[in-house]
């Protein structure tokens, strides 16, 4: 890319050498295994478990517990709103438990955390944590390791629901009488409130029968008896329903009645108002019947908790209070006002986050709090003496302060040198001043204390959950940009014009060093593992490590000629230095945008606008071309420009694929005409050999080819439509023209022009078949920018060979460029760009990874209907492949055209992506929906696989691309034309 700064420097032929091929060998296996390595990194730094073992648990010192038993009724998938709101005709849904809003007990609104989703709800309730970031690792499905809950603690736990969540709290304890509907009754076509007074008719039924079994009536009139109802109804209605349906509306009624039932069964058989109750739900509904992300709808779920233990209604006159800077987990403000359609801003609302609910509970029947929790106990539900209440407070502090201690011991146990957490270095003399205060009974100060401590102590567990974060973020930052470095020296070495003596100079210099470097690298890494292995560190910290410090050797091994490029660079005009500067803050500004585009890709739509008019003013002005090319190219990105405005989730519209098949031809029958043309601009495009007559019977079978597909598109889906199923002389014939078309570019002329357009015929077919919408027109618009991107290469060459400042020297009469390629220079850096921002934009274009994780199956049905998960897979990928294919196609072409190394582009290529695969591994999250965090980690690893992807295209585009042909003899025959027209040639 950087050469000698001399007037009108002169491209020089490159040719490289075996021993550079075989470096280029090493190098792409390095590149791979690192990345490979580096992307498991996000596993150890993002979604490590927060859960460890060894604590004691912390009872609280009562007297006697505010209850013997609790009731724990979860409605899944009920929103808050829904619960509290009237209906259309001003009647509330739930009357009994808004009765007991008004006159027994406490309410509020529960803060979930997402993912809002069944089990990590369900695990903050009863166990009192978050989702455990290493579930990613088991596919969200399972608890990736064993920890503490509620019931745990218990004596005895009762549960009935859902299979999916009753198994994961009761199935594996002994003290457990538990049981679950089969999987079939969650049908979405039904109203699925059933499901609910299903869970309940079994609690009564073991009410009655406990009236004949005196050792299951023993069981239940036993303290700290925990029974908990899951009441599925409301998030099967919603998903299938919506959360506004009547359905789903008429179900939050149902749950109503199932806890008045609930209370005056359990009133009625034990009759000691010994009986704490709490009613909730994991997570809301959105409108669109999904859950999961951190939107209000998702995230505020009702609380209502009275019976033992429970304050009673507090009447207040709402005041507007100041935001006091607390925000819950879904980042709500402390104190938000009631909406005043609940009509209960009366009465005081006490906001909990949704892990508070387990210490809560747990203080309710006198157990300790689960070891595991996170949550702080919500004392303005609490009915307790000042004493009791601080008791249990500190209980609550102990329980995580012990969780923090555990962490501490075993982070010091394996560090040779131990960063304690500074606010908690003395947490033994606060717990003796609380002691102190307590027995003082100076409980308002004791309180407070305790409540700071406890703070801190969350603050801690943070502190050590991300303890290693600095050293390997350090580390894989570092090596990134180790690695790019290595492939910046790689490409000024092996594929840019630097002098001969300097290559000289720095290869004695590596024969004579590069042993001792080595030598001093080995030493380091042995160093660095034996530290690691003292710090009994997982065996990926010594892959990260050593992988990090062999690239800095390699660097350090080149060290002599870094200092050489630097001299070069600094004998440079200014004009270069700022040239270089401008490119690289241009380069920086493009990758970060592409980074955006991941969030939206309607970015897309802006960038090809000013695209748009940025090339067709160069191409008017500078290229200085013909002016139909600057109008072609300008209309071409701004036709691309539509379709990141369309919906990511195309709709289905056979009539547009139909037509896309009409515009394809036409589209291919404009390139067959350029490649016909003697326009000037494009010399470089086509052959002047004689058009052979069986060259124009393939271009009119291709053609027919897209003709058919497209009759097909119709056909097969009119016959399934009536049918319900695909003819498999249909089926037959859709699979021959899809495989037939994608043979026949191998037999297309080996001039650019020709063979692209033949490639563009041969994948028209398939991706026709496997459209559904609008993602066919795309393939011509697609098609249509990067033919413009060609002709414009072609051009600005022309143009340039004409003012004398290219490659006119290094032209070898009747000579094949594919076989004489120049040096890389600063401006070329254009090439790799533009094919970044197009290889994405062959993603985006026509969706994004919500829309690939939620792919449209009947984009298959015109190959296959029965279910085939790894055929229809497989189609849907290579849909995906086609777009990417074209664009590699085009570049090698490229390539060929201005005849610079494919490979050094391709390792241009890398370190471009390389640029925002640093971006995204900061951009990783282990917190919000499990969409969030998932497509958090596929841009991670999306952008980190290139090394390999595109090198994988590359290889099978060889096939297509290998044989293209760029005749210089054209040139000499069209320059003898300029001069008989009166054009001077030097």
């Amino acid at each position: 890319m950087a050469g000698r700064a001399r007037p009108q420097p002169q491209p020089q032929p490159h040719s490289p050498s075996a021993s550079t091929r075989r470096r280029e060998r090493w190098l792409v296996v390095l590149g791979v295994a690192l990345h490979a390595v580096y992307m498991l990194s996000i596993f150890d730094i993002y979604f490590k478990s927060p859960i460890v073992h060894g604590m004691a648990p912390e009872p609280p010192r009562f007297s006697a517990p505010p209850a013997k038993r609790l009731v724990l009724l979860v409605a899944d998938g009920l929103r808050a709103d829904k619960f509290f709101e009237p209906d259309e005709r001003g009647r509330y849904r739930a009357p009994f438990l808004r009765g007991v809003i008004e006159e027994k007990g406490r309410w509020g609104v529960s803060h979930a955390r997402p993912p809002t989703e069944s089990r990590p709800g369900h695990v903050a309730i009863i166990a009192g944590f978050y989702e455990d970031p290493s579930a990613v690792t088991k596919g969200w499905k399972a608890n990736p390791v064993e920890f503490d809950s509620v019931f745990n603690q218990s004596r005895h736990i009762i549960s009935f629901g859902s299979p999916d969540i009753v198994p994961i709290f009761c199935s594996s304890l002994p003290h457990s009488t538990w049981g679950t509907y089969p999987h079939e009754y969650e049908d979405f076509a039904t109203d699925a409130s059933f499901l609910d007074h299903w869970s309940f008719d079994q609690f009564q039924g073991l009410l009655n029968r406990s009236f004949e079994d005196a050792k299951l009536r023993q069981l239940l009139l036993q303290d700290k008896l925990v029974i908990f109802l899951h009441l599925l109804g409301c998030d099967t209605n919603g998903h299938a329903h919506r959360p506004y349906s009547n359905i789903y509306l008429n179900n939050v009624k149902v749950v109503d009645q199932i806890a008045e039932s609930m209370y005056n069964l359990m009133e009625s058989y034990f009759n000691d108002n010994q009986t704490a109750y709490v009613f909730t739900a994991d997570h809301g509904m959105s409108d669109k019947g999904s859950h999961g992300d951190g939107h209000p709808s998702n995230t505020d779920t009702p609380l209502v908790a009275w019976g033992a233990g429970i304050r009673s209604p507090k009447f207040l006159a709402y005041t507007d209070k100041p935001d006091d800077g607390f925000r819950f987990v879904d980042d709500h403000k402390h104190d938000m006002p009631t909406p005043q359609d609940w009509a209960l801003e009366g009465f005081e609302r006490v906001d909990v986050n949704q892990a508070d609910i387990s210490p809560l509970m747990a203080t309710l029947v006198g157990l300790p709090c689960p070891l595991n929790s996170v949550g702080s106990l919500p004392t303005h539900y609490l009915k307790l003496s000042k004493a009791d209440e601080v008791e249990a407070v500190l209980a609550n502090t102990k329980q995580i302060l012990n969780q923090f201690l555990r962490k501490s011991q075993m982070k010091q146990s394996s560090s040779l040198y131990f960063k304690p957490f500074k606010p908690l270095a003395n947490y033994s003399l606060v717990l003796d001043q609380i002691e102190d205060l307590i027995s003082a009974k100076d409980y308002e100060n004791a309180m407070k204390h305790s409540e700071e401590l406890r703070s801190m102590a969350l603050a801690g567990l943070h502190y050590f959950q991300t303890y290693d974060w600095f050293m390997l973020m350090t580390t894989i930052t570092l090596g990134y940009i180790g690695w790019m470095v290595n492939l910046i020296l790689h490409v000024l070495q092996s594929y840019t014009s630097f002098p001969a003596n300097l290559q000289k100079r720095t290869q004695v210099y590596a024969k004579n060093t590069s042993v001792k470097v080595y030598i001093v690298g080995c030493f380091i890494m042995g160093f660095s593992s034996i530290i690691l292995l003292l710090e009994k560190s997982p065996l990926l910290y010594h892959a990260y490590l050593f992988m990090t410090i062999f690239l800095w050797t390699r660097i350090v091994q080149n060290f002599e000629f870094i200092k050489a490029v630097w001299r070069e660079l600094s004998n440079m005009p200014f004009k270069y230095t700022m040239n270089l500067l401008n490119i690289s803050v241009i380069a920086l500004f493009i990758l970060e945008f592409l980074v955006m585009s991941f969030f939206d890709r309607k970015l897309y739509t802006w960038c090809f606008l000013i695209l748009g008019i940025l090339a067709s003013s160069c191409v008017a002005i500078f290229i200085q071309a013909s002016s139909a090319l600057a109008v072609y190219v300008w209309l071409s990105c701004w036709f691309l420009s539509l379709f990141t405005l369309m919906p990511a989730e195309i709709p289905e519209n056979n009539n547009l694929v139909i037509f896309s098949g009409a515009l394809i031809i036409l589209t291919a029958m404009a390139s067959r005409w350029m490649a016909t043309n003697n326009n000037n601009f494009w010399l470089y495009l086509t052959r002047a050999n004689k058009q052979d007559p069986q060259f124009s019977k393939l271009f009119f079978v291709q053609v027919v080819f897209v003709a058919i597909s497209s009759i097909m598109v119709w056909i097969s889906t009119s016959h399934r439509s009536q049918n319900k199923q695909l003819h498999p002389l249909h089926q037959m014939i859709n699979w021959l023209i899809a495989g037939f078309a994608m043979v026949l570019p191998l037999f297309s002329p080996s001039s650019v022009l020709s063979r692209l357009t033949s490639i563009f015929l041969g994948f028209a077919p398939p991706f026709l078949l496997l459209s559904i919408g609008y993602e066919a027109v795309f393939y011509s618009a697609f098609a249509m920018v990067l033919m413009g991107w060609i002709f414009v290469e072609s051009a600005n060459l022309y143009c340039s060979e004409q003012n004398g400042s290219a490659r006119r020297s290094s032209i070898v009469e009747g000579s094949i460029f594919g076989y004489d390629e120049r040096c890389l220079q600063l401006s070329d850096l254009r090439i790799p760009l533009l094919f970044t921002i197009l290889f994405n934009v062959a993603f985006f274009g026509t969706g994004n990874f919500a829309s690939i994780a939620s792919f449209e199956i009947s984009s298959v049905y015109r190959f296959i209907t029965i279910f085939s998960p790894f055929l229809m897979a497989a189609l849907l990928i290579f849909k995906l492949f086609i777009p990417f294919m074209l664009v590699i196609c085009t570049f090698s072409a490229i390539t060929k055209v201005v005849r610079i190394p494919r490979l050094g582009c391709y390792f241009l290529v890398i370190l471009l992506s390389d640029v925002m695969t640093i971006h995204f591994f900061f951009l990783v999250r282990n917190t919000g929906s499990w969409m969030e965090i998932g497509n958090s980690i596929s841009h991670f690893g999306i952008v980190s696989a290139q090394v390999v992807f595109v090198l994988l295209l590359f290889a099978l585009t060889n096939i297509f691309t290998k044989d293209i042909e760029v005749s210089s003899r054209q040139l000499s025959s069209r320059k003898v034309m300029f001069v008989f027209m009166g054009s001077r040639l030097p």
